[in-house]
């Protein structure tokens, strides 16, 4: 059995999965540290067990501290070739193949913002007859992809083209500012972020150690309350706790309504209504809540890859998704 590992290079997070069913989500700002990633990738492969080649997907070459995403890709796949010297590199792209670095670096287009298609693909083997409709909920964005059969069937591959047909909704449960929902009576500043819409309302975890947040505070209940107050033009001592709840909840509504609305869109494009709807990635529990609240008849089948393949798998979910086609197919493209 060939064992390969799988890499995710995204602009916040590096996410890496072995096909043994280990995983690791590491959280990293690329943009503000682009000349590190190298370093970083080393210290987070030298956690894995032996592998044999690795496969590398992306969506970090957008990040704005490259000029293109040209550069970019470039970039992260010279950064991964650094951090694995000695193994082959399987490049994925929007095309469904993997290929060679040398090919990678020729057709960044291609490889750049292709992680989307890996996981749709792997998400396919669990519903391999009919329509079915993939929710993957991220800390940054939401993909949404059409099945037919198992296989993917989307009408964009690049970013651009996945905004316009609402498959790419760049929302998600963490990074977000909170003025993106909701623009009208509230300061228009990154005060704070959906993550402090879903602690204060309980649907995150407390992380006293995580500092990723918009003011560099722990993600807390507390500091949550107090980057909230500030969307209000407040602060924690003169807004209360029930105001900025109230807050939460109405951007958190938004939220739902807007991803729904995607939902509907992709699900209409389908030959028959979805009889599936996979959910996966860091903001599921999301997910399921949009899911459950339109009304469809018949309801469709929530199928949980967190259930299916533990959280940490899918959290990384693409990472494990092109770890898992790697080891399943035998040759590149070129």
């Amino acid at each position: 059995m060939t064992n390969v590992l799988g890499l995710d290079v995204g602009g916040a997070n590096l996410k890496m999965a072995h096909t043994n069913g280990t995983a690791w989500t590491v959280p990293f700002e690329l943009w503000k540290h682009p000349h590190q990633l190298p370093d970083v990738l080393s210290e987070l492969v030298a956690l894995a067990p032996r592998f044999d080649r690795v496969a590398v997907t992306m969506t970090g070459e957008l990040c704005d501290c490259f000029e293109t995403k040209r550069e970019g890709v470039h970039a992260i796949l010279h950064a991964v070739e650094s951090a694995c010297p000695r193994q082959p590199l399987w490049i994925w792209r929007n095309d469904g193949r993997f290929v060679a670095l040398d090919i990678a670096l020729q057709t960044p287009y291609q490889v750049a913002a292709a992680n989307w298609l890996a996981l749709a693909t792997f998400a396919g083997r669990f519903a391999q007859q009919g329509t079915a409709v993939l929710v993957d909920v991220g800390s940054t964005t939401t993909d949404i992809i059409p099945l037919v059969n198992g296989e993917p069937g989307p009408q964009g591959k690049t970013d651009p083209e996945r905004l316009l047909s609402g498959e790419l909704v760049y929302r998600g449960v963490r990074r977000t500012p909170l003025f993106w929902c909701l623009r009208e009576r509230i300061v228009a500043e990154v005060f704070a972020t959906m993550l402090d819409a879903f602690l204060v309302e309980g649907r995150q975890p407390e992380n006293v150690n995580d500092f990723a947040t918009a003011d560099g505070r722990p993600a807390t209940k507390g500091y949550a309350h107090a980057r909230l107050a500030r969307m209000l033009g407040g602060d924690r001592d003169t807004c209360s706790e029930t105001a900025t709840l109230q807050l939460a909840r109405v951007a958190i509504q938004h939220l739902m309504q807007e991803i729904a609305e995607a939902v509907l869109c992709v699900a209409g494009c389908l030959p028959v209504p979805p009889s599936t709807v996979i959910l996966s990635g860091s903001g599921e529990f999301f997910g399921r809540r949009i899911v459950e609240a339109i009304p469809t008849t018949p309801a469709p089948v929530l199928l949980s890859l967190n259930a299916r393949l533990g959280h940490d798998l899918s959290v990384a979910a693409c990472a494990y998704a092109v770890a898992s086609l790697a080891g399943e197919r035998n040759s590149l493209i070129g």
